[in-house]
């Protein structure tokens, strides 16, 4: 494939789905990964209360092996949480749960373009933290020609396993890119322009996440308080960045 399906030339960069995360990542210098419903937004719930987390791929025989080798408690599934593993990929669940200082947490998008990322710095953004990371970022020297970043959107599957582009991860993706653009990171690549006018332009984000595919999914299966997580735009002020393998503080990367 040719330099244009890179995005070559452009500071800051937009892609969908682990094919993509796997594609730009060697060509950038960091790595945003979007996924909110839910793993980003768990991992800044998750951070917030000091616990550090691992991604992971899959949630199976594995993970549990993983988890051992960390010293880390596993998150299971939301419907699979219980008094005596009560941490899962549900935000809201992880602000109930009590406390533990390392946490594996599979799944299958956002969890899977962050364990995979290789190369560059990787960060977990979403809507609660989009303001903050771009700042963090910008800060730190990335965003241009010279150290391009890439935001990617994880979006979901579809039943056949193939990338279903998710509402809530565009957007969630262009609020860090119109931070990045705030912050004086103007060589934006003509995707990210398009996310960044995306996010700007809908007016009531809450809504509108909520009223999407996989907001009503979420609603209709009694996680309600999830989507409403989800949807604390710039309630968050921590940047969780991958250090050693696992999500943590930008404090604890110092």
């Amino acid at each position: 494939m040719g330099d244009w399906f890179t995005q070559a030339g452009h500071g800051v960069r937009f892609e969908w789905g682990p094919v993509g995360a796997s594609f730009l990542a060697e060509e950038v210098a960091c790595l945003v990964v979007i996924d909110v419903l839910s793993f980003t937004t768990s991992v800044t719930v998750a951070v917030e209360m000091g616990t550090q987390v691992f991604p992971y791929r899959w949630r199976d025989e594995t993970a549990a092996v993983f988890a051992d080798r960390m010293g880390a408690s596993l998150a299971v599934g939301r419907r699979a949480a219980t008094e005596s593993s009560p941490w899962s990929l549900s935000p809201a669940a992880l602000r109930r749960a009590p406390f533990t200082p390392r946490l594996v947490l599979p799944s299958p998008n956002g969890s899977t373009i962050a364990s995979a990322a290789e190369g560059s710095a990787v960060v977990a953004g979403s809507l609660r933290n989009a303001t903050a990371v771009g700042r963090w970022v910008a800060g730190q020297g990335y965003g241009t020609a010279e150290r391009p970043v890439v935001v990617i959107a994880s979006g979901e599957r579809w039943p056949d396993g193939s990338l279903r582009p998710a509402l809530e991860d565009f957007l969630g993706a262009g609020a860090v890119i119109a931070s990045l653009r705030q912050c004086g990171r103007d060589r934006l690549a003509p995707e990210a322009t398009v996310a960044a006018a995306a996010f700007e332009g809908i007016g009531d984000v809450a809504a509108t996440v909520t009223g999407c595919a996989s907001g009503r999914e979420l609603v209709d299966g009694g996680y309600a308080d999830d989507v409403a997580i989800a949807t604390e735009v710039d309630a968050c002020k921590v940047v969780p960045v991958l250090i050693r393998g696992a999500f943590a503080d930008t404090e604890a990367a110092k």
